[in-house]
């Protein structure tokens, strides 16, 4: 619901600064369902569409929503979207998912070869359902020829954001954000991510290696910086002794390799989920 919203809230408000500086609002926003029926989400809200894909013959921005449930189900269940969508992106529309919405635009196998960003908890099963994807887990804003996608969660305001200033221009845009308190050109989800190993197979071989290399972490691998962030989020050590109990010795080498993974510095790190440290 809140990529729904969110969507039309603020295409909607940048008509509004528009109109304000006397000029011309820009976007036409509609709701686009398969049928004229009501859709209940969380059996909370109900959301009317405005039109159906059999109404809306041409468009300029398709904006695909995130979705819930079991993957598979979701897409084949929405699966009269994608000729449409496929079909108004060949007539010049451009297409953009938000979160998890980014299920759906693969399925319509536009993204084949193509870079792309959704949740980086859905990214395990994303590589499965669409291995001819570039799957870009860290990023928060891929641009792939008018192709679109966001990172996971509310990042999807960070796509809109980038949105409005493509079609109108920066200042726009810098109201936007200054009116939602959105932080502009943001483009890392990695200082939120959780390194979490793929299990769902059923090879006991290489779930022993996976325990072996999350127990002996201090080897070279990546679940070393797991375990620095996870020291920097819960103690009070130094930077120093979290750096030597991961299994570093050179300082350079292990703040390159932190920012490079978590997407800042281990201060930074530190004083953004230690509540602790940073009041300390």
């Amino acid at each position: 619901m809140s990529c729904i919203e969110g969507s039309f809230i603020m295409f909607t408000k940048a008509n509004d600064f528009l109109a304000s500086r006397g000029r011309q609002p820009l976007f036409k926003v509609q709701l686009v369902g398969l049928s004229s029926e009501p859709q209940v989400y969380d059996r909370l809200f109900s959301v009317r569409p405005d039109a159906t894909i059999a109404e809306v013959h041409r468009t300029d921005l398709i904006v695909i929503p995130a979705v819930n449930g079991d993957r598979a189900e979701v897409i084949e269940s929405n699966r009269g979207f994608l000729p449409w969508i496929v079909r108004q992106y060949k007539g010049g529309a451009e297409v953009a998912s938000l979160c998890v919405g980014a299920f759906l635009l693969a399925a319509t196998g536009l993204l084949k070869g193509r870079k792309c960003a959704t949740h980086w908890l859905a990214a395990n099963d994303f590589r499965k359902l669409f291995p001819d994807v570039s799957l870009v887990s860290d990023k928060i804003i891929t641009d792939e020829g008018g192709i679109y996608s966001s990172g996971g969660a509310l990042s999807f305001w960070n796509l809109l954001l980038y949105l409005v200033e493509k079609y109108t221009d920066r200042a726009v845009a810098i109201f936007a954000s200054k009116f939602y308190e959105i932080e502009m050109d943001r483009d890392s989800q990695s200082s939120f991510l959780i390194f979490n190993g793929q299990r769902d197979h059923q090879d006991a071989a290489v779930k022993k290696v996976q325990e072996f290399i999350e127990s002996n972490y201090h080897n070279k691998k990546r679940v070393r910086i797991e375990a620095a962030k996870r020291s920097l989020e819960t103690s009070r050590k130094n930077i120093n002794e979290v750096m030597y109990e991961a299994g570093y010795s050179d300082t350079k080498a292990f703040r390159t390799i932190f920012s490079r993974i978590a997407g800042m510095s281990p201060m930074d790190y530190r004083h953004r989920y230690n509540k602790e440290a940073a009041l300390a």
